[in-house]
């Protein structure tokens, strides 16, 4: 699924001033596109439960359930990629993957009592969900993720500007 959209991707600022304009005249509602991502890191979930359970009890079956989970998958991650090029679409993937892993960990960390710690994992989780959407959002390349920090990019404070859930 190559793209042939060659469409130069906004500078930070650029993509800023763009929203703040957005803002001013209405709003910027991104929140379905967001409950989207989510699904899809559930139903990414789901295939690697399928699998698993397949394997551990030997019912094939459950290989065919992650077959149509994944079918549905793919359909709505090209909703949520529509524009994609290269690794983009196996990246978005695995980052919306790594976060919903990475809010497990987390979630059962706060459950065992282990705040601090749980709180880390959250951050994390957060930052890879950010580098999800800055990716879609064409405001970086696949080349520049393993060189995007937590510290010297606020990816995260433009996702809470974006995608606010509730706004309906």
């Amino acid at each position: 699924m190559k793209s042939t959209n060659t469409k130069k991707p906004f500078s930070l600022e650029e993509f800023i001033a763009k929203i703040a304009v957005a803002r001013k005249e209405g709003g910027v509602d991104l929140s379905t596109t967001e409950d989207l991502s989510l699904a899809v890191m559930n139903l990414i979930s789901l295939e690697e439960h399928f699998f698993f359970t397949a394997m551990k009890t030997g019912k094939d079956e459950y290989h065919d359930t992650a077959t149509e989970v994944r079918r549905m998958r793919t359909q709505l991650l090209a909703e949520l990629m529509p524009d994609h090029e290269g690794e983009t679409w196996c990246a978005s993937k695995h980052l919306l993957s790594a976060t919903m892993r990475l809010i497990e960990v987390g979630n059962k960390l706060q459950s065992e009592g282990m705040k601090e710690k749980a709180g880390e994992v959250f951050k994390k989780a957060y930052h890879v969900y950010s580098i999800f959407w800055a990716l879609k959002l064409k405001l970086i390349s696949v080349k520049s993720v393993p060189n995007v920090s937590p510290d010297s990019v606020r990816l995260e404070d433009l996702v809470s500007k974006l995608a606010d859930c509730c706004k309906e």
